[in-house]
């Protein structure tokens, strides 16, 4: 592929919707979207310079029209690269909607793969991410269904539990045993190493788990997703069938989630105690349920892989981002769930095409329901030692307590060698991000 000389442009919609004639307006910048009012004609240099593309930097690009189609020339083709408009020509013979990667060789692109819009694997996550969106169930809401089935049914006067088979039981416990409680994080905090517990917890999630059985398919590590795969393999395991069974359930879903499935974090409310005729769940009411949950780590491994590809206009590189559920008991063993969003903005890597190093800032929310304390919610960004805080706070008697609480958190960051540049309370919940599925592409809007 080429950059067309200066001077040629994209042709321009009327409103009809033909398009114009090439060659008759002044180039174009990467970014200016169609029928927009061109800018100077600029070099190719320029142009891929803009798009921040190194020497030899391969990057995925959209054709987004065919701009200029004869037998005997190349094709004119307007790509998406980044979020911005390009217009290249090319000797290979493309449909709008086609996938390619590219790079860049000297001031030229070099085209590397051409692939459909079918099988890109940015539209296969998003397939598969609608696909998992209507059947989310609330983790808290089933951990604490799955609790009550760990307590033993023999000499108790409650018959929660009866008749699921050992195996199952033993599964179940073994979940229970991996979530930890309020008391043990509360302890580490305070401790020589904080982080520890904090990493451990994250890397149990259930979003990493495939990379881990991945690195360690020998021994299995302790991971929420494997955890309850375990019990579905257990269950369907007493009625003969092999684990592709559990395709036949239905997932069991969750009204809040059903109704934003894809906004991250969301306040929730405390789970509430399961009336007393879901005290006995029989076999396929539990599969239903663990389907439910299952899906529910799996949209947000998804979520965060298509938030990580993604880029726009307005961020043109794209930004990795981390969406979890971290789940806790709290003083009463009640299953609870933290929500994390975890993004790294900027780029760590020295390269020899950049003038200066840019330095990575990470920005983390995390969102948990705290009983008398309501919602809360802290929002920090960290670059170098440096980080910020700001901590919301749904009712007044906590935005009061945590105001009070400021110098102590400060000294503790200090502690960790943090410098604390800024920090602040406020009363309410943060506008969070919100995700829109259109059709089988995922827009992020702020």
């Amino acid at each position: 592929m080429k950059i067309p000389v200066p001077g040629q442009t994209p042709p321009q919609a009327d409103n009809s919707g033909r398009s114009q004639p090439a060659g008759q307006t002044t180039g174009t910048t990467p970014g200016a979207s169609t029928g927009a009012t061109p800018n100077p004609a600029q070099s190719a240099r320029q142009l891929l310079d803009q798009l921040e593309l190194r020497q030899h930097q391969q990057v995925m690009a959209r054709v987004s029209r065919v701009l200029e189609k004869t037998a005997t020339a190349p094709e004119q083709l307007l790509l998406d690269v980044r979020g911005k408009s390009l217009v290249v020509n090319s000797d290979t013979r493309m449909q709008p909607g086609d996938w390619v990667r590219i790079m860049r060789a000297g001031n030229e692109l070099r085209l590397m793969a051409q692939m459909s819009s079918e099988g890109t694997p940015q539209s296969r996550v998003a397939q598969q991410l609608a696909q998992h969106l209507p059947w989310q169930h609330r983790l808290d809401q089933g951990l604490a269904q799955l609790a009550r089935l760990a307590q033993p049914a023999a000499g108790t006067p409650s018959t929660q539990g009866q008749g699921i088979p050992e195996p199952v039981r033993e599964a179940v416990r073994t979940l229970a045993a991996q979530i930890p409680q309020a008391g043990r994080l509360a302890g580490a905090a305070q401790g020589d190493n904080p982080g520890r517990a904090i990493q451990e917890w994250i890397s149990s999630s259930g979003l990493f788990a495939e990379r881990q059985l991945a690195q360690s398919p020998a021994s299995v590590p302790a991971d929420l997703k494997l955890a309850l795969n375990r019990i579905v393999s257990a269950l369907l395991g007493q009625q003969g069938d092999n684990p592709q069974a559990l395709n036949r359930y239905t997932p069991l879903t969750s009204p809040d989630l059903v109704q934003a499935p894809l906004q991250f974090p969301q306040a929730q409310q405390a789970p509430l105690t399961p009336p007393p005729a879901q005290d006995n769940l029989s076999t396929g009411q539990m599969l239903r349920l663990l389907a439910g949950m299952l899906n529910r780590i799996t949209v947000n491994q998804l979520h965060s892989q298509t938030l990580t590809t993604r880029t726009t206009v307005d961020a043109p590189v794209a930004t990795p981002t981390w969406l979890l559920e971290l789940p806790w008991l709290d003083t009463n063993n009640q299953p609870r769930t933290a929500q994390l969003r975890l993004e790294r903005h900027g780029d760590e890597e020295d390269g020899s095409d950049r003038p200066r190093r840019r330095v990575a800032q990470w920005r983390l929310t995390l969102a948990m329901d705290l009983d008398e304390a309501g919602q809360v919610t802290f929002e920090l960004g960290l670059q170098n030692q440096q980080v910020s805080a700001l901590i919301w706070a749904e009712k007044a008697a906590t935005l009061k307590q945590a105001n009070e609480d400021l110098p102590w958190f400060r000294q503790r960051l200090g502690d960790l060698g943090l410098d604390v540049v800024e920090m602040e309370c406020r009363r309410g919940q943060p506008r969070g991000a919100r995700t829109q599925l259109d059709h089988r592409l995922v827009d992020v809007k702020a």
